[in-house]
């Protein structure tokens, strides 16, 4: 019995590690949407041309605020690979979701999600742009983004989904982002 269990155990270690590892991204979902259009696509706002609405309490929010407070949701939502729901999200789940909320509609994985938009300097970035990353896979690809949520004390603050603790805020500042970072879109 004791070979069975070694067996059975180093398999299990195998499938978490496989799992730990695996980009943020849901390939089979984005070969579901595959055929839908690759364009983003935006519902005008009741005032053509409005991009601000009224919040119930009185003050006026524009788009990439209801945008925001919809990814903060589901900060602390744990991290599940081709997940898009308050049971488990990933990186690009996330942003699309977020947009998706408010009938922007963008690819399902990072890497298409960054030829979508203008790249900007990142100097020029502002609250609801895109981040991506190229977090060290194989592919030496575009794996992670994040969503700018805020600009104070010279960093830049964005929510994303990470494999080890979730959805977070974090800044780019921190050496691994830093590092890790690839570029900037502004879709919006």
């Amino acid at each position: 019995m004791s070979l069975l269990n070694f067996k059975i155990k180093r398999t299990l270690l195998i499938l978490i590690l496989v799992i730990s590892f695996g980009s943020c991204k849901s390939t089979k979902r984005a070969k579901e949407r595959k055929a839908s259009s690759t364009k983003i696509i935006t519902k005008k706002d009741k005032k053509e041309g409005s991009n601000a609405a009224t919040s119930e309490t009185g003050s006026v929010k524009s788009k990439v605020d209801f945008i925001i407070d919809y990814a903060k949701q589901f900060e602390g939502v744990r991290y599940k690979w081709g997940g898009t729901t308050k049971s488990g999200m990933d990186c690009s789940g996330l942003i699309y979701e977020s947009f998706k909320s408010n009938n922007i509609f963008l690819p399902r994985i990072s890497r298409d999600m960054a030829k979508k938009g203008n790249k900007i300097q990142l100097k020029k970035a502002l609250k609801g742009d895109l981040l991506f990353f190229k977090t060290g896979n194989r592919r030496n690809s575009i794996n992670h983004v994040g969503l700018i949520i805020d600009i104070r004390d010279n960093d830049i603050k964005f929510i994303h989904a990470t494999s080890s603790k979730g959805v977070i805020i974090s800044g780019l500042n921190e050496t691994y982002w830093l590092k890790a970072f690839h570029q900037a879109r502004r879709v919006l």
